[in-house]
């Protein structure tokens, strides 16, 4: 039995970029106890002089994060612009097999990716796959970017292995959700375990079901939001958490 938990932390700043959150955002991820965390909009650079909210050692956000939780962590940088770059990125209390960055950019205007980690889980010889994604904004993009990784997963993944496919959708129509569970046998933990998908954006007052947690060869055992206070204090997205078995 494992814990994991999904988390769009919108570069560190609060909803409408008021605050620079880092600090608190730790601090909550501490409190979830997860033993794989999978992020999205980490920021792995910022090179300007004098950034609006300075914070000694707050970069790469992702080293930042993982102090004294996770000793492993992988990060894929997707975005690259003028004064640094951010991305996807997998904290784990689990040895990092091997990991891999795969581009799945539908356009030049908005960079995506897929950060594929395969882990060593102790005292087992299982090997689980673990894939955190952020998908574009718009449904022709999200449609090609889905087929690379319904590719990518038939191309490497073994169909025995475990697999969690874990990130910010932006599917409001559940387009992914149809295609994951047709092509890759993949079911989605809180329909799973609630009957429906989260609400989980925007944090406040969640009404989009855009972020996901999709399984395969696990069970799930719990099923959480974290959208009240602190939480809604920190990004614009929710927290999603699941504790897993596996079989």
């Amino acid at each position: 039995m494992f814990k994991i938990a999904t988390y769009n932390i919108h570069k560190g700043y609060s909803q409408f970029n008021r605050r620079f959150v880092l600090h608190e955002l730790r601090e909550r991820l501490r409190e979830l106890d997860a033993d794989i965390v999978f992020l999205q909009e980490v920021q792995g650079a910022e090179r300007r002089a004098r950034p609006r909210h300075h914070v000694e050692g707050a970069h790469p956000q992702h080293e930042f994060l993982a102090q004294e939780g996770w000793l492993h962590l992988a990060y894929g940088k997707n975005s690259v612009y003028g004064s640094g770059h951010h991305g996807n990125a997998i904290l784990s209390r689990y040895p990092i097999l091997k990991w891999d960055n795969q581009d799945i950019s539908a356009h030049r205007f908005e960079s995506r990716g897929v950060l594929h980690c395969e882990m060593a889980i102790p005292e087992s010889n299982i090997v689980l796959h673990s894939l955190c994604v952020h998908l574009g904004l718009f449904s022709k993009g999200q449609t090609q970017q889905m087929k690379e990784l319904v590719e990518r997963v038939q191309r490497v993944v073994p169909g025995n292995s475990p697999l969690i496919i874990a990130g910010d959708f932006n599917d409001w129509r559940n387009q992914a959700g149809q295609l994951l569970a047709k092509e890759l046998n993949l079911h989605e933990a809180f329909e799973v375990n609630t009957g429906r998908l989260a609400r989980s954006y925007p944090c406040a007052y969640p009404l989009l079901r855009m972020d996901r947690i999709y399984i395969r060869g696990l069970s799930v055992q719990q099923a959480e939001v974290h959208a009240h206070r602190p939480w809604s204090k920190i990004s614009d997205h929710a927290a999603l958490s699941a504790t897993l078995i596996y079989p």
